[in-house]
């Protein structure tokens, strides 16, 4: 796929996911739901390179890699996330995680000199604007009160977590570690480490036979887990942190679009303004830089040559005035 394609199922997919996770919580633990849905994630994964011959065979020190990776990214970030969904609401806990792109960014400048571009800051201000505008209604009598301070810890540790693990990501590719191969050891051991937490807690693995948790698994796993996840780190080594994590700002835009159509959200002017905002930012991020012209690079290579020539022609006049003058004393 091209980026435009791979991006544009990112943000889809993950927009709609906000409401799937809906009917994972009730009777199964949060945990325990994490570890079902990464575990068939990663054996869809597993199965699929396997039939794609693609290496999953890899030394102890990139296993250790991976393991940060799947501790990260696919297991304790979201165990924090729905923590913290246990304690604010679901708009607080949408605006934090938004701001995985600010530590993606800081995080690829620290750890791989990532230049920042202006686009970025005013795309990325514009977008953080849309998100509060946009849940302003939700957020604005919230108080802050210990329960919502302990929300907010879990959102932004799960959010830092999130965020270290996208920068292992572009390590594992950058070390030739094939990514359905890095995904899916990754998500096993998310799911086993996400497991085993739930199984000191004792915490009971129930499977709900219903078609509304049974259907929501299957699509967080195979839609949520393999094919985004599959594209956002596509596209975190194609085009870099910087656009590439603006999608996190577009993921609560989609899930409100998507709202609109199946739980009757009901629009505002904050709604309004707030999406105006976001896919504002979302253009200026993503823009490219316009190309000169061939002409006026033609002309600049031209003025260049010209004042060398000139320097050469000034530099040889001197040393021959310097001659003459020395002839003559």
């Amino acid at each position: 796929m091209n980026n435009v394609v791979l991006y544009i199922v990112t943000v889809l997919i993950w927009g709609s996911t906000w409401i799937a996770i809906n009917y994972q919580l009730g009777d199964v633990s949060p945990a325990v739901s994490l570890s079902y849905r990464f575990s068939l994630a990663a054996v869809i994964l597993f199965a699929f390179c396997k039939q794609q011959k693609v290496q999953l065979k890899f030394p102890l020190k990139l296993h250790i890699q991976f393991l940060a990776f799947g501790l990260t990214l696919f297991g304790c970030n979201y165990y924090f996330l729905y923590s913290a969904q246990q304690n604010i609401n679901s708009a607080l806990v949408c605006i934090g995680f938004s701001m995985i792109m600010i530590f993606n960014i800081l995080n690829a400048r620290i750890w791989y000199k990532t230049k920042i571009t202006k686009e970025f800051y005013m795309g990325g201000l514009l977008g953080i604007m849309g998100i509060f505008t946009l849940f302003w209604p939700q957020i604005n009598n919230i108080s802050l009160g210990e329960q919502t301070l302990i929300g907010l810890g879990f959102c932004l540790a799960g959010t830092i977590l999130a965020s270290f693990g996208n920068m292992i990501s572009i390590r594992n590719q950058r070390k030739q570690a094939p990514l359905h191969a890095a995904n899916a050891w990754g998500m096993a051991y998310g799911a086993l480490s996400i497991g085993l937490w739930a199984f000191f807690k004792g915490e009971a693995f129930i499977l709900p036979m219903n078609a509304a948790y049974i259907s929501s698994l299957l699509y967080l796993s195979v839609f949520g887990s393999v094919i985004a996840f599959g594209c956002y780190l596509t596209l975190l080594n194609r085009i870099g942190a910087q656009k590439t994590s603006y999608a996190n700002i577009m993921f609560p835009a989609i899930a409100v679009l998507i709202s609109s159509f199946v739980e009757d959200f009901q629009w505002s002017i904050f709604t309004v303004i707030g999406l105006s905002c976001i896919f504002a930012g979302n253009i200026i991020v993503l823009s490219k830089k316009k190309a000169k012209p061939q002409n006026t690079v033609v002309e600049e290579q031209e003025a260049k040559q010209q004042v060398s020539n000139d320097s050469l022609i000034v530099n040889e006049t001197i040393e021959a005035g310097e001659s003459q003058t020395l002839k003559a004393t």
